[in-house]
């Protein structure tokens, strides 16, 4: 078995687990007893969540075997050139435009699902999750990019964390705010698009990052009630959650405090 099928095994059995212990009822934390309500739609991790990333995530790692589905990424990149595109760098910033705007608008008065705390915990854990899946994947494969300046191209990180920003604003809005909620995917599909046309990743990188980033933010909605309730605990005064970040090369430490 090879290190990309045995990644895609661990993937399989890590939601398959957490499939099954999402259907407790409540959590214990401390002397503290959480009622949780998995009936809730917010929170409720289901198979149906899977069917859009699975795609996505299959194309991208079919991508990688299949000698069609390579033409295609060359030849799209081909197509690319001929037009010789102008090279701008905003998808380095427009990746997190979706979740730059749900606490703009939040501070405009046009409240999301979640309050500040809340949603900070949520986006905060999907991309420590986008980044646990994208990080080791881009050393296992080592894919070299189109523009042969490394060999980290599998998956493309900024669509990853684009499409996990902008499935946090579909979330924090789709019930209230259904336009408005759908507006972060523009960002999103901007950024994909922008790492093709600069030469940084083929399509199918770029289509298994949009994958990862919307499992991310799923994943991190249904973690959310156990990691609140840890937080919440009554037997300390105060809790930190320190959480590794990882993007463009960079390792940072994100730090949530309740008090």
């Amino acid at each position: 078995m090879t290190n990309r099928y045995l990644f895609s095994a661990v993937i399989f059995f890590f939601l398959s687990c957490f499939q099954k212990s999402n259907g407790q009822d409540s959590v214990y934390a401390g002397s503290t007893f959480i009622a949780v309500n998995n009936t809730h739609n917010t929170y409720r991790f289901t198979y149906k969540k899977l069917i859009i990333p699975s795609l996505f995530i299959s194309y991208g790692l079919a991508s990688l075997r299949i000698d069609e589905l390579r033409e295609l990424d060359h030849s799209t990149r081909h197509e690319i050139w001929e037009h010789q595109p102008d090279h701008i760098r905003l998808d380095n910033y427009t990746q997190y435009a979706p979740a730059l705007m749900v606490y703009g608008l939040n501070a405009a008065g046009v409240k999301g699902k979640h309050n500040f705390k809340e949603r900070t915990i949520i986006y905060a854990t999907s991309q420590l999750i986008s980044a646990a899946f994208i990080v080791p994947l881009k050393h296992i494969v080592k894919e070299e990019r189109p523009d042969g300046s490394n060999k980290l191209s599998f998956p493309s990180g900024h669509t990853a964390t684009a499409f996990s920003s902008a499935q946090f604003m579909f979330r924090e809005y789709k019930d209230t705010h259904f336009w408005l909620s759908i507006s972060g995917y523009s960002f999103a599909v901007f950024t994909g698009v922008y790492r093709t046309l600069n030469d940084k990743h083929w399509v199918s990188d770029v289509v298994a990052g949009a994958g990862f980033g919307i499992l991310s933010t799923e994943l991190a909605y249904c973690l959310y009630p156990k990691i609140n309730a840890l937080l919440s605990s009554k037997n300390k005064k105060a809790t930190t959650l320190i959480l590794p970040l990882y993007q463009n090369k960079t390792f940072g430490i994100g730090l949530i405090k309740n008090f």
